[in-house]
């Protein structure tokens, strides 16, 4: 069976996923918000958003907000292919693509998902460089009007791959910390010279709040309003009978009393 084939891309992607679920699951996570109804996996989470965070914390994000109606961008690359899958099994909808490079139908594809779903985006994929971002999801949020929220990603002194990004491998039983922003609000009908002012100050943002995360993670301290993060639970699939009271609607007939009088004489 040749690499990249889509049979081995999926028999990959389902080991994987099980390994990451593990994993990931032996992980302490806490997260700090100044408004935690910016959280997609929280009843009071009434707006869609554009979640943004650094390609190198991909499975952190996979793994505790997967089923909560968000749309990943990935790239066009073939690489790509396993983790659009993995994307999948974690409960994630996905657009493969780039902002950066021909993304003219990434975009598009991206907006029509906007309808119905959060879209969650990393703004220095899939290729680099390292924690710069790319102005795509400024346009989108002009565009759509939909707020950024910008989520800082950390782990306790991680193992780092030699890759682009470096990406980073958390240590069993280790800590994961989140620092997420209020939403951003991009205003309408930007300038080149307005859009690029908004990438630089939302880039330095999330650079700052992910140094934040790592240095909460790595120093095992409190921080005030930190709360406890859990993986949103798979949707229940409904019993039998609860799919036939969806489908056959109850209708619930009066007896007429010369009925009713029958059956108490009988």
């Amino acid at each position: 069976m040749k690499l990249n084939h889509p049979l081995t891309n999926k028999t990959v992607a389902l080991v994987a996923q099980g390994v990451l679920r593990g994993w990931m699951s032996t992980i302490d996570y806490k997260a700090a918000a100044y408004d935690f109804s910016i959280d997609p996996a929280s009843a009071a989470c009434h707006k869609r958003g554009i979640y943004i965070f650094w390609h190198e914390y991909i499975p952190l994000l996979m793994y505790l907000r997967g089923n909560c109606d968000l749309a990943m961008l990935m790239s066009r690359h073939r690489d790509a292919d396993i983790l659009s899958r993995l994307a999948m099994h974690f409960g994630f909808d996905f657009v493969r693509g780039s902002t950066r490079r021909g993304g003219d139908g990434a975009i598009r594809e991206l907006m029509r998902k906007s309808r119905s779903k959060h879209l969650t985006i990393t703004p220095d994929g899939p290729r680099g460089p390292r924690r710069e971002l790319a102005a795509g999801c400024i346009y989108l949020a002009s565009k759509l009007q939909m707020p950024i929220i910008a989520m800082g990603l950390g782990y306790d002194r991680p193992w780092r791959l030699g890759t682009w990004d470096r990406f980073a491998i958390p240590q069993p039983f280790s800590r994961a910390r989140i620092v997420a922003s209020p939403r951003i609000w991009v205003p309408e009908d930007l300038d080149r010279d307005g859009m690029e002012r908004y990438r630089q100050q939302i880039e330095s943002l999330l650079e700052r709040m992910t140094c934040e995360a790592e240095a909460w993670a790595e120093a095992g301290t409190a921080k005030q309003n930190q709360i406890p993060i859990v993986p949103t639970p798979r949707p229940t699939a409904p019993r039998p009978a609860e799919v036939l009271d969806q489908l056959v609607p109850q209708v619930s007939h009066p007896v007429p009393d010369d009925l009713q009088s029958r059956r108490r004489a009988a």
